[in-house]
């Protein structure tokens, strides 16, 4: 007799598991609060659909936060994995520029979660929509809002994290699982905004400017990319990929100070070189000599006052190591994903609750980080895919 499996959430760690788990073993259902599944899938391919990165699995899993369960299906099931199996349900994918990985040209979001779908068909995984999971009752079946109770062998949670309301990852199961006796953590927004109390003569000037080909650093971590100057701070992949190392100063100092290499190809020495081979004035000098922007030179006028800006060594300083408070992170629901939620010392490396057995959390409702550019829908993914393994291994 088949095993009953119930997903609950529809993001894609529960797709995920639901396509690699063996139908010959598990008869799957998924439980959905809204009226179609994927949603936070379709959100992710706004703006060109993301699906992973292309560099070498070591590098790709140093993104990931020091959170090894997570490690450890990513390298299970890896980038290469993850394309070689969207060709196999015909979503053939390339490598951008920026070493990316998108689906071939013309294929849409909602394509790519209709073949999966699709797949899901096939393997007979019912689908229940509008159900809204509110917890257990008192012989531990799951409870939703419909007033119906479910009772299953195995129990997967893949509700999302705090991030993206209007998909349904709100965050609102969390006090649910405090009350069970789980451990968890309070959200807070990742790959976010962050606040600067920028000068209002300043910002007129700047507002809306990208800051392209710089690095960011903080406590002893640097993140190359660029950034766009915005009324409220500042954002953009450079400044992303630092949240975690900013999320704790803000925690513990009240802000944060990170610094901004505006010439990151160019050693200290040798830019202070270039200035002092020079004899046009300090503006022209930046402009023509260093290739800086008038964001740049904006910022460096403003934060320096007039002996520090026409003094070379200083100005050289200031150029390879610029530096910028950050006050507050973006509100949770602005951010692109959050940390927080189910502990990762509340599971076990296969993802299964201590104090639950045969139930089990995936994605980003678990406690970890990774920056954008792809690497959050990959391991969402190889989360479920781990699971499914695991499971489809201990009842084979």
């Amino acid at each position: 007799m088949k095993k009953s499996v119930a997903i609950i959430g529809g993001g894609p760690s529960a797709l995920a598991l639901a396509a690699f788990l063996d139908p010959t073993i598990f008869d799957v259902s998924i439980y959905e609060k809204n009226k179609s599944l994927g949603r936070k899938f379709l959100v992710a391919g706004k703006g060109g659909f993301n699906l992973t990165h292309s560099e070498p699995i070591e590098q790709l899993i140093s993104r990931y936060s020091n959170d090894e369960p997570v490690k450890a299906a990513v390298k299970a099931f890896t980038n290469h994995n993850f394309r070689n199996w969207l060709a196999s349900i015909d979503i053939p994918t390339f490598i951008g520029s920026s070493k990316r990985v998108y689906p071939e040209k013309g294929i849409k979001p909602i394509e790519v979660l209709n073949r999966i779908l699709s797949l899901l068909q096939s393997k007979n995984v019912h689908f229940h929509f509008e159900s809204n999971w509110t917890g257990w009752d008192s012989q531990n079946a799951l409870t939703f809002t419909s007033g119906n109770s479910v009772k299953a062998d195995i129990v997967v949670f893949a509700l999302g994290g705090g991030s993206w309301k209007v998909t349904g990852s709100d965050g609102s199961w969390l006090e649910t699982f405090r009350r069970k006796g789980i451990e968890t953590r309070d959200f807070l927004p990742t790959n976010c905004a962050y606040s600067v109390d920028w000068n209002a003569d300043l910002l007129a000037k700047i507002e809306g400017a990208p800051l392209k080909n710089i690095t960011i650093s903080t406590n002893g971590k640097t993140c190359n990319g660029e950034a766009v100057v915005t009324q409220f701070g500042i954002e953009g992949n450079a400044i992303y990929a630092l949240s975690a190392e900013i999320q704790n100063q803000l925690l513990t100092e009240g802000k944060a100070t990170v610094y901004v290499d505006f010439k990151p190809m160019f050693s200290d020495e040798q830019v202070l070189q270039k200035m002092e081979q020079s004899n046009l004035k300090i503006t022209d000098l930046l402009r023509k000599k260093l290739n800086l922007s008038k964001t740049h030179i904006h910022l460096l006028k403003h934060y320096l006052d007039k002996e520090a800006f026409l003094s070379k060594t200083t100005l050289a300083a200031a150029i390879k190591q610029f530096p910028l408070t950050l006050e507050a992170a973006a509100p949770i629901d602005e951010a692109i994903s959050t940390t927080g939620g189910i502990s990762m010392d509340a599971i076990h490396a296969n993802f299964e609750l201590k104090h639950l057995p045969n139930t089990y959390c995936l994605g980003e409702m678990l406690d970890w980080n990774a920056p954008t550019g792809g690497y959050l829908l990959q391991a969402c993914f190889s989360m479920g895919v781990f699971l499914a393994k695991e499971l489809n291994q201990l009842d084979s």
